[in-house]
């Protein structure tokens, strides 16, 4: 009897030590929380997380100076999400074609590109939380959420200009050479889908797979910024452990990855804390004094990502690529044949209009 006693008292006791320990924490408390290390004396910040969500870069002019969101305005935009995926899974005619869908079919689509229906897109359904409160927009200095204003002359290229002339022309996400938008960074932004990273770390490196486009970003512990003149696709990132932090300082940005026009100067300092089992918070400071007159600042959490990471196998020379370049030389012969007839109906909407639709 004494054994069996002894026995379910300490299963009892090993039991009530594993529920008290941070894994089974859903929110532990700001300052509580202590990261696990991993062999290297490392704060463990390994496995696949996801920064899906509905908050953007810049906050909307609606709610000023306002950070957190009210539980009514979260509770419309989350249902307001909602309701546009229900309305775009409710069954339709096979029949239909682009041009019959609703003119905005929402996420900033619209005609044509409402081909991209919610069956292919995954860019989160919930309103940000950092530390529990509901977030406007990432940005968090200035205090208007926004970016602050270029300096005078500053000139911001449209990737767009000369959109369909050859192939070295198209964006780098056409190409498969990098992300839509802005997805590896740094700022590591979330986009339409495929919001996924794998972080893995050695003695003296960290990895950042990022799901969006195949890119994988190299950070160097202890190491230094190069001299050589050489400008990697996602910059040139260094970084160093302050306690539970890590600390990477990316610079040496090349032009084709610029972040809203800078790049030449561009250092972006990021900072990862694991603050809870499941949550990593992630500041960044950007700053570039031939852009912009001031630093801009914000922050966000990422989250577990429901599991690992499959390869996105968009290959550069792809076929997508040669039916645009296809379809602006169609553009363009049409064009040619209304002015050589005098009409215009064949050439009724421009080829930089028609340019401005693709996603």
């Amino acid at each position: 009897m004494r054994t069996k006693q002894l026995i379910a008292l300490g299963f009892s006791a090993a039991m009530s030590a594993l529920m008290a320990s941070p894994v089974f924490a859903a929110n532990p408390a700001p300052g509580v929380y202590k990261a696990p290390l991993n062999s290297y004396g490392q704060p463990d910040l390994e496995g696949t997380w996801t920064n899906a969500t509905l908050t953007v870069l810049e906050r909307p002019k609606e709610y000023g100076a306002r950070l957190v969101m009210s539980p009514e305005e979260v509770k419309k935009v989350e249902g307001d999400d909602a309701k546009m995926y229900a309305a775009d899974a409710a069954p339709r005619d096979p029949k239909f074609k682009t041009t019959d869908l609703p003119h905005e079919c929402g996420k900033g689509f619209s005609g044509a590109g409402c081909g991209y229906n919610f069956a292919w897109i995954d860019p989160g359904n919930n309103v940000m939380r950092v530390n529990g409160e509901p977030r406007t927009s990432f940005i968090t200095d200035p205090v208007d959420g926004r970016l602050p204003p270029t300096k005078p002359g500053v000139v911001v290229e449209n990737s767009y200009l000369h959109y369909g002339e050859n192939p070295e022309n198209q964006t780098l996400a056409e190409r498969c050479l990098s992300s839509f938008g802005y997805s590896a960074g740094p700022v590591m932004l979330p986009l339409l889908y495929n919001n996924n990273y794998e972080i893995a770390q050695s003695k003296d490196t960290v990895a950042i797979v990022v799901e969006m486009v195949h890119d994988v970003r190299m950070i160097r512990i202890g190491g230094k910024h190069r001299t050589d003149g050489g400008r990697p696709w996602m910059g040139d990132s260094i970084g160093w452990y302050e306690g539970a932090t890590l600390v990477v300082e990316t610079t040496n940005f090349p032009q084709a990855t610029a972040l809203h026009g800078a790049w030449k100067e561009l250092k972006v300092t990021e900072r990862f804390t694991r603050v809870a089992p499941h949550r990593i918070l992630y500041k960044f400071k950007v700053e570039d004094p031939s852009v912009w007159d001031r630093p801009w600042s914000g922050e966000y959490e990422f989250s577990p990502s429901k599991g690992r990471i499959f390869e996105y196998a968009c290959h550069e020379g792809n076929y997508a690529l040669s039916g645009i370049l296809a379809g602006m030389r169609a553009d363009e012969s049409a064009a040619d044949k209304a002015r050589a007839t005098g009409t215009n109906k064949t050439a009724e909407v421009p080829a930089e209009q028609s340019a401005g639709k693709k996603q």
